[in-house]
């Protein structure tokens, strides 16, 4: 209580709206910001999976259910009175070749991934409009930039957020309200658990369980949420944070985005076929 008391006397509170705040890299942000002193007003389809405690206001949100995001979304703004920061975090995944994926899956994928994040984006600037300042810190991935195979709807709703993302900050670029691009690396969370896996026959099964394997291992040997939470509250405390922020182990976050900006597709393509043994 001492520490919010004086982060607010300093102005230094912030009010903070967080999507998909029940687990994985949520739950991690919401900790960190709530030990700074932050009020985080989070979201999650099952409120009782929200942490119980001060600091923190839960919120009821399905982002499959487009009509009530702008209902939720200002409910909680009248309680909080303003948003200093709005963080899209909230995602799902699909793993499944794309050959067979139905319109209804791909369509889920994008709505959970791109057209609710996109919605709150525009809600979050019209609630920031009238103090002029603000920050919106999307959570995309670096899949946009590095495919996961047979994830090709999860890679492509992240691809867009990121693209409406940068659209935006063109668009933005007089205002004081900011927006980033943060794009995790692999995260060691309980995300997969929850990633829906298509019944492909023959065609694709010997390839699927590969990746699947690469992927499952990756995961456990990468770098835990709170690695992505402590960055999100030095982007909250900076003055002129970078647009585009990757987060992850030195290699994923650094040396291979570094090294396949200047690759051609072709080549792209065939380091992404030997990482993943197809």
């Amino acid at each position: 209580m001492v520490a919010s008391q004086t982060l607010e006397q300093l102005g230094l509170m912030k009010h903070v709206f967080l999507t998909g705040a029940s687990s994985g890299i949520g739950l991690a942000t919401a900790r960190v910001l709530m030990g700074c002193g932050h009020e985080v007003w989070g979201t999650a389809r099952d409120p009782v999976r929200l942490p119980q405690q001060e600091h923190f206001h839960p919120v009821q949100l399905d982002l499959r259910n487009s009509s009530e995001i702008d209902g939720v979304f200002l409910r909680a703004l009248r309680q909080a009175g303003h948003f200093d920061v709005v963080i899209n975090n909230a995602g799902s995944g699909h793993f499944g070749a794309a050959e067979l994926l139905s319109i209804s899956e791909m369509a889920d994928q994008f709505q959970i991934l791109f057209f609710a994040p996109a919605r709150v984006i525009q809600l979050a600037l019209s609630a920031m409009r009238p103090r002029e300042t603000g920050l919106i810190i999307n959570v995309t991935s670096l899949a946009e930039r590095f495919p996961v195979p047979f994830m090709a709807a999860y890679n492509a709703g992240k691809a867009a957020l990121a693209a409406f993302t940068m659209s935006m900050q063109v668009e933005l670029a007089q205002s004081r309200i900011r927006l980033i691009d943060l794009q995790p690396a692999d995260i060691c969370t309980n995300f997969n658990n929850a990633v829906p896996k298509s019944n492909h026959d023959g065609l694709y099964s010997v390839k699927t369980a590969q990746t699947w394997e690469i992927i499952e291992r990756n995961l456990k040997n990468a770098p835990g949420p709170n690695l992505v939470a402590q960055r999100v509250v030095k982007l909250i405390e900076q003055a002129s944070p970078a647009p585009r922020v990757t987060v992850g182990s030195a290699f994923q976050a650094r040396m291979a985005p570094l090294i396949f900006r200047f690759l051609p597709q072709r080549l792209r393509i065939w380091g992404l076929r030997k990482y993943y043994r197809l």
